[in-house]
């Protein structure tokens, strides 16, 4: 993309001092996977995309469901019943066209994960169960790939900045996840759709720190609590 064709369309983010147009052609250059294209992945997806990640790497195995619609925002009720990958890029395309968009219509697992994970410079996890954000995140460590991390429930949240020039990981807070088969999740508890913009919008901002090498404050996660208004940091 030609300079100007960059400023005319990210004039507002170039103007910012620690971006400029060097940090810019960063985003023009990166490449990003989301894992998850529901109530997490749905504002990343948004905010990277506008902000001109230059490749967009989606993983989803679901389809949109008219349930999915109070939170999944870049879905739709013409939707409803196709892939979440497949509606991911049709958004994308409507939003930035310029955007090279990597569809994986798969699960991750054991057998792909490293692989898949292996073909992008930045992880963002908006998963919603234990088994594969401990899998996203012990093959992010094993790959030295920084890890963007979510999660939701009810009203709270909770975000950090995981493996990122030799930072934590996942384990180093919360070593084993839970055995618990039973616990409850968005299904079972609700989630509150302006909740997922929120920590998405999180999320994004964290993402394009680490790509633009902006200052990140390491070794913390975030704790979002909506219902009384609290956020609070804790060290690790």
């Amino acid at each position: 993309m030609k300079n100007e064709d960059i400023f005319a369309r990210y004039s507002r983010q170039i103007f910012i001092e620690e971006i400029g147009l060097e940090g810019q052609r960063k985003l023009v250059n990166a490449k990003v996977l989301v894992i998850g294209a529901g109530g997490l992945g749905s504002p990343v997806i948004q905010y990277l995309a506008a902000a001109g990640v230059g490749t967009l790497g989606v993983a989803d195995f679901d389809e949109v469901e008219l349930h999915n619609l109070n939170r999944q925002i870049i879905h739709n009720e013409n939707s409803v019943g196709s892939s979440k990958v497949k509606s991911a890029e049709q958004f994308i395309k409507n939003l930035n066209h310029q955007v090279n968009f990597i569809g994986i219509e798969s699960k991750i697992d054991e057998s792909n994960a490293e692989e898949l994970l292996s073909q992008f410079d930045v992880i963002v996890d908006g998963s919603d169960n234990f088994k594969t954000r401990y899998l996203i995140n012990d093959t992010c460590v094993k790959l030295g790939k920084p890890l963007v991390y979510g999660s939701i429930l009810g009203f709270s949240g909770q975000v950090a900045v995981f493996n990122h020039k030799g930072s934590k990981n996942l384990r180093d807070i919360f070593p084993e996840p839970p055995f618990d088969e039973n616990l409850p999740d968005c299904d079972s508890l609700g989630v509150l759709g302006a909740l997922s913009g929120i920590v998405g919008s999180m999320m994004a901002n964290q993402t394009l720190k680490v790509i633009t090498d902006l200052p990140l404050q390491l070794n913390q996660i975030t704790l979002i609590d909506t219902l009384n208004w609290r956020f609070q940091t804790i060290d690790f």
